[in-house]
C-alpha cells in the first residue's frame, strides 16, 4: 500500500473508532510506530482534525466526516462474500439488516459494478459440508441483534430458555457477555442471575427474548477467548478418539477444524482426538462415515453410535421381512 492510501485509510479507520493508540494503527497497517507519529502529523497539515490524547490514542474531531467513499470492485465483491456467509450462518433478525445494508450499497454502485455483482452472485453458493447439493439450514431464531444490543450497550436479557435435557421452558435474566460460534449454532455465554454463574445458551434454544433497559457492571475480567479455552478443558467441551481411514481425513479436517486436537497415523488407520460439545451430535456425524470411522473412546459415545446404527439397521429388517412376506407362496423355498 503506498502512502497517499495509507493516509486515506487511516483517517477511515480513525472514523470508525473513538480513539485508536498508536500502537493499534501501526500493527493494523503493519508499520512502525514512529511511521504513524508522520502520517498523524501529515494528516494535520492536510487539513484533517486529528486529535490526541497522551497514553490514550488518536481520534477524529467531533463532528468531522469524510464524503461517501466508492467501493472499489473487490471491495464491493468482499462485502458480498460476507453478506452471502450472513444469510446462512445467523438469524433472521441479521439477515434482514445485511440484506437492507447491501442493498443500499448497491444502489450507489455504478453500473458495471452492480453487474459485476449480479454476475458473480449467479456463480456463487453457500452449502453444507460434504454435501454439495444440500444449502445450509438457516437458522429460525431472531435473538442474535438483541444478543449484540445487549453485548455493545451491556444491559440485560430476559430469555425464555428450553434446555437441552429439560422440556419445560425456564425464564432467566442474563448479563450477556459473549457470542461465540461452534457446533453449528450461535451460543450466547451470559452470567446467569438464576444459576449465579456464567452459562451458555444456544440461541436456537431460545423461545423468547426481551432486551431490558436494565443496564449492568462489572465482568470486567471475563475473556471469551479464556472461557471457551476453559471450557474445553474443563469438561463443558469433551474429549473423543475417532480412528478414521485415511481417505476421509480431508473431510475429518474441514468439517472439525476448529476443534481437532491431534491427529496419529496409525497402520490401519488415523486416530483422531478432537473435543466436543454435544456426544449426541458428534455420534450422528461419526456414523455418517459408516464403516470407515471407529470410536475409540469414550464408551458413552461407542453406544450412542452403536444405538444409532441399530436403528437403522432395523428400519431395513423390518422392510426386508414385509418385502418378503409380501412375496407369493410359490416363490418361498422351505429349506
Amino acid at each position: 500500500m503506498n502512502r497517499v492510501d495509507r493516509l486515506m485509510a487511516m483517517v477511515v479507520h480513525l472514523q470508525g473508532r473513538r480513539l485508536v493508540r498508536a500502537e493499534d494503527i501501526a500493527a493494523h497497517f503493519e508499520i512502525s510506530v514512529r511511521t504513524v507519529y508522520r502520517d498523524i502529523a501529515a494528516l494535520g497539515e492536510a487539513g484533517i482534525p486529528v486529535i490526541g490524547e497522551a497514553g490514550v490514542g488518536y481520534g477524529l474531531a467531533k463532528g468531522y466526516h469524510l464524503p461517501p467513499v466508492m467501493f472499489t470492485a473487490e471491495e464491493a465483491s468482499a462485502l458480498f462474500m460476507g453478506g452471502k456467509l450472513v444469510d446462512y450462518l445467523t438469524d433472521a433478525s441479521l439477515r434482514k439488516q445485511m440484506e437492507s445494508a447491501l442493498l443500499k450499497i448497491r444502489s450507489v454502485l455504478p453500473r458495471d459494478r452492480q453487474d459485476y455483482l449480479d454476475r458473480l452472485e449467479r456463480s456463487t453458493a453457500v452449502v453444507a459440508h460434504g454435501h454439495a447439493l444440500t444449502p445450509i439450514p438457516r437458522l429460525s431464531s431472531q435473538a442474535l441483534i438483541p444478543i449484540q444490543r445487549g453485548l455493545a450497550e451491556r444491559r440485560v436479557l430476559a430469555l425464555e430458555y428450553q434446555g437441552a435435557q429439560r422440556r419445560e421452558m425456564t425464564r432467566r435474566d442474563v448479563e450477556p457477555l459473549g457470542l461465540a460460534y461452534y457446533s453449528d449454532n450461535w451460543h450466547l455465554i451470559a452470567y446467569c442471575r438464576l444459576r449465579r454463574d456464567v452459562r451458555d445458551f444456544r440461541t436456537d434454544r431460545i423461545c423468547r427474548i426481551e432486551l431490558r433497559g436494565e443496564r449492568f457492571s462489572g465482568h470486567a475480567e471475563f475473556s471469551l477467548k479464556r472461557y471457551l479455552e476453559a471450557a474445553a478443558h474443563d469438561g463443558k467441551f469433551e474429549a473423543a478418539q475417532v480412528k478414521f481411514h485415511p481417505e476421509t481425513m480431508e473431510r475429518v479436517r474441514s468439517e472439525w477444524h476448529c476443534r481437532l486436537v491431534e491427529e496419529k497415523t496409525e497402520p490401519d488407520g488415523v486416530v483422531v482426538t478432537l473435543l466436543a460439545y454435544s456426544l449426541e451430535w458428534l455420534a450422528c456425524w461419526i456414523f455418517s462415515f459408516g464403516s470407515r470411522a471407529e470410536v475409540l473412546a469414550p464408551e458413552t459415545l461407542k453406544e450412542l453410535v452403536a444405538t444409532e446404527a441399530r436403528q437403522v439397521a432395523a428400519k431395513y429388517t423390518t422392510s426386508r421381512k414385509a418385502a418378503v412376506r409380501s412375496l407369493p407362496i410359490e416363490n418361498l423355498v422351505v429349506s
